[in-house]
């Protein structure tokens, strides 16, 4: 019996929309824990104000992570069954647990990094892989 190879068809709308969602919620989420996540890395606001660090190199290595896990959720997605936005946090969820949070664990403990910057930084990423999958599940593309 000849194996049916499946057939991943990305909506790189959906992708980039998922990948800019993601960039809005590091905004919101880092601006209203803007304090936590300073006190946790031992920094203040007037460190921040002048650290000289690149903005644009900062937003678009942000939209090249969001391009990349979006395009992976995407895939990933379609290839486990039905694409839907529920199936899409089903497999946003998974990569986290299997990759981000032991990544983010193992980081953690060789920074010597508080409980509480780890607590931050994936729950941001748990919860901006869920909406990126709720977008790229729920977004079929166009069948021609």
């Amino acid at each position: 019996m000849p194996m049916i190879s499946p057939r991943v068809r990305n909506n790189y709308l959906a992708i980039a929309v998922a990948a800019v969602a993601s960039i809005l919620f590091l905004a919101i989420y880092y601006t209203v824990f803007l304090d936590v996540w300073l006190n946790g890395i031992g920094r203040d606001r007037v460190w921040l104000a002048g650290n000289g660090a690149s903005q644009l190199l900062q937003s678009a290595a942000a939209m090249l992570a969001g391009i990349l896990l979006a395009t992976l959720i995407s895939c990933l997605t379609q290839l486990t069954g039905a694409q839907t936005a529920v199936r899409g946090m089903k497999v946003a969820a998974a990569l986290w647990i299997g990759c981000v949070l032991p990544i983010g664990a193992t980081e953690t403990v060789f920074e010597v990094r508080s409980y509480s910057v780890f607590a931050l930084n994936l729950v941001f990423w748990f919860l901006a892989m869920l909406l990126m999958g709720a977008i790229v599940g729920a977004w079929k593309k166009r069948q021609r």
